[in-house]
């Protein structure tokens, strides 16, 4: 199984390889929620791209999304689980133009971390004006 940092970054993957591509924009959000986010402090940053290679090879799996969804609601405590939401709409926000990819692997992160929608709805809100530009 995984621990809770490892999980918080297989989310993040999973939400910038769901339209295929990995973009910079994406790795470097990645990058820089895992550097200066307190969940993340005690996170040694060698590990990350181990972590994010793993997440890969397993998405290439038949029902590797399923698994992915699995090792990470059982590695997060509830507590993190709105946590692991925001990661992923960061890292969907770099991208200014969200796919529709992105956006319904959003919808089944939701439903599997049972995030409120009220809460949800501010997450989203959040992430948006965090990235809005001119």
């Amino acid at each position: 199984m995984i621990d809770h940092h490892t999980a918080l970054i297989y989310t993040m993957v999973l939400v910038s390889a769901a339209d295929q591509e990995m973009t910079d924009a994406e790795l470097r959000t990645i990058g820089e929620i895992v550097r200066y986010l307190p969940v993340f402090q005690d996170y040694d940053l060698k590990k990350l791209p181990q972590a994010t290679a793993g997440c890969a090879k397993l998405l290439a799996d038949q029902n590797g999304l399923e698994m992915a969804f699995t090792m990470i609601t059982k590695a997060l405590p509830r507590k993190l689980h709105e946590t692991a939401y925001a990661l992923a709409c960061d890292v969907a926000a770099a991208e200014r133009n969200i796919s529709q990819e992105t956006l319904r692997l959003l919808e089944l992160l939701r439903f599997e971390l049972k995030i409120d929608p009220l809460a949800s709805a501010a997450i989203e809100r959040g992430a948006r004006a965090r990235h809005m530009t001119l």
